[in-house]
């Protein structure tokens, strides 16, 4: 094992157990905005589609029913503007997760390929290389690259962890880029619904595309929009010829999105009133904790779509870290997401109304 093991990074959040602890120990309890993971109830419409398709004695399939294949292009279409998707663009996932660590595997990359990702960004993307032994490179501009021996490359809008969105024009250029040089796009849009102060943009929409998906797929999760992080609910649309193959290889691997899950989501896709009502509750604990830290002297970078707020007191992030946990509050260090996040925090909206109200009135 410890040939796979060695490969890896320490786990980060391993670090931050002192500091919980000692938030923890507030008399008033922890609020813990470290970790991204949704609190609220699971819509009811979600759940009793669930519990209607409990009864599933019989294998899943990898590609999903047509009920969900269809949910997923008619919500590409609606949400996205995007055209001319059929079942073959679509491919649903055990979770983004599962998918960002094992892609680089998946589509037979290893030593002397590269595979790019963002210069502040989601762990995940390196843990993805180091698992094919492939060579990873961050960047601030991807077109800066060089493509030799670039197989791979990672777009994140809305970002994690700085919540900054790529405009349609920035898309464009990127994606004419990496097209012009043969280079696979996968776009992570977790948060393409999540959008404040920025209205983000897909890269399957014929305005940053052309109208074609050649070489480029999006990655979307219903843990964040939908409260679904515990039903590993996630899907990629893109280019037919991408994931066809990557359809053949995780059928061979078994992994299939279990038939309740599945029909969850088709009930989650074909209802965007549930997703306004979960905007509304996060546009809210933003609005309170943006001005509770920047009236304690932070300083909110960024942060104009996802569920974070990006901040810093221009100092190292885990003095930062240490600060709030001594009033009970618990941050991301920014350095999670890679060396140029030291100076800054990530901080959650991912707490209930009444934690939220502590961590205002403790701030």
């Amino acid at each position: 094992m410890s040939a796979v093991t060695d490969r890896l990074p320490a786990f980060p959040w391993d670090k931050l157990e002192p500091y919980k602890k000692t938030a923890a120990a507030h008399p008033g309890g922890i609020v813990d905005l470290s970790v991204g993971t949704p609190v609220d109830p699971v819509p009811e419409l979600i759940r009793k589609a669930l519990i209607d398709a409990a009864d599933s004695p019989g294998y899943p399939t990898v590609w999903g029913t047509p009920a969900l294949r269809d949910a997923i292009t008619g919500w590409l279409e609606r949400r996205l503007g995007a055209r001319e998707v059929t079942h073959r663009h679509v491919l649903p996932v055990v979770g983004s997760k599962e998918l960002v660590a094992w892609l680089p595997t998946q589509l037979g990359l290893g030593p002397g390929d590269k595979v790019a990702f963002p210069r502040l960004a989601y762990p995940t993307y390196e843990v993805g290389a180091r698992l094919a032994r492939a060579e990873h490179v961050a960047y601030d501009d991807p077109t800066e690259l060089d493509p030799e021996g670039l197989k791979l490359l990672w777009l994140n809008s809305p970002s994690n962890p700085t919540g900054k969105v790529l405009g349609k024009d920035e898309l464009t250029r990127i994606v004419a880029w990496a097209r012009e040089h043969g280079v696979l796009v996968f776009s992570d849009e977790c948060y393409i619904e999540l959008g404040w102060e920025a209205d983000p943009v897909s890269v399957l929409h014929p305005d940053v595309n052309g109208g074609s998906c050649d070489g480029i797929v999006s990655v979307h999760s219903l843990s964040k929009r939908s409260n679904l992080a515990g039903y590993r609910a996630a899907f990629l649309a893109g280019d037919p010829a991408v994931l066809g193959p990557l359809l053949e290889i995780r059928k061979h691997g078994g992994m299939m999105t279990p038939a309740p899950t599945q029909a969850a989501v088709v009930a989650a896709l074909g209802d965007d009133s549930h997703v306004r009502e979960q905007r509304e509750r996060y546009a809210a604990r933003r609005a309170a904790l943006r001005e509770a830290l920047t009236g304690h002297g932070f300083r909110i970078e960024h942060s104009e779509a996802s569920l974070y707020l990006w901040a810093t007191r221009d100092e190292s992030c885990w003095d930062t870290v240490a600060h709030l946990a001594g009033r009970g509050i618990l941050v991301a260090p920014g350095d999670f997401y890679g060396p140029a996040g030291d100076r800054f925090v990530r901080v959650a909206l991912t707490a209930t109304d009444e934690r939220v109200r502590a961590a205002v009135e403790r701030l």
